[in-house]
């Protein structure tokens, strides 16, 4: 059981059956009444933030979350499948915990499977992937510098805003967390 004068950013943490992780929190003493704690918390399950107070007598069950690198091997519409890089053995997720990642992982890609208290919870992909356009508007010659964008398909099926410059076949760096391009290699 962890209290509100041990909350650290980042510290996982069960809050009314539901498991939230500390965005931020700050003491507050007011001049008049009791101390409490301002907190910002997010839902792992559901991605939302809530802002929430709690008094410093309050207890919670600290939540233990564990990074494992795994490697990618394919997606099916019912499941998606990792492999262990220690001892080999695979996993089947639903594709639900994978979400918006899916779309920038490709086969044999390493990924990082976020575990809590021992059951996978999220995909995280790397942060920056290499992927190639397999569809876009052709680019017109002098398009270098305009400051213009256009959609392109990349392997994966992402669609992206990509500048006007960019043709298919180019091998574009892409931030898995926004999924903006962030330069062609």
């Amino acid at each position: 059981m962890v209290s509100t004068s041990d909350f650290k950013n980042g510290m996982a943490i069960e809050v009314e059956g539901q498991i939230f992780t500390i965005v931020e929190f700050q003491h507050v003493k007011p001049g008049k009444g009791g101390a409490f704690v301002r907190t910002k918390i997010k839902n792992i399950e559901t991605g939302a933030v809530l802002d929430r107070t709690f008094r410093p007598v309050e207890k919670f069950r600290r939540v233990r979350i564990e990074s494992k690198k795994m490697l990618f091997l394919y997606a099916t519409p019912d499941e998606v499948v990792l492999m262990d890089n220690d001892n080999y053995e695979q996993l089947s997720l639903p594709p639900a915990l994978a979400g918006d990642a899916l779309s920038f992982i490709k086969d044999n890609m390493e990924v990082e499977v976020q575990m809590i208290d021992g059951k996978p919870a999220q995909l995280v992909p790397p942060i920056f992937v290499e992927l190639e356009v397999t569809d876009t508007q052709p680019g017109v010659k002098g398009d270098t510098v305009s400051g213009g964008s256009k959609p392109a398909t990349l392997e994966t099926g992402a669609l992206v805003n990509v500048p006007l410059f960019i043709k298919t076949g180019d091998m574009l760096k892409i931030d898995s967390r926004t999924g903006n391009y962030v330069e062609r290699v």
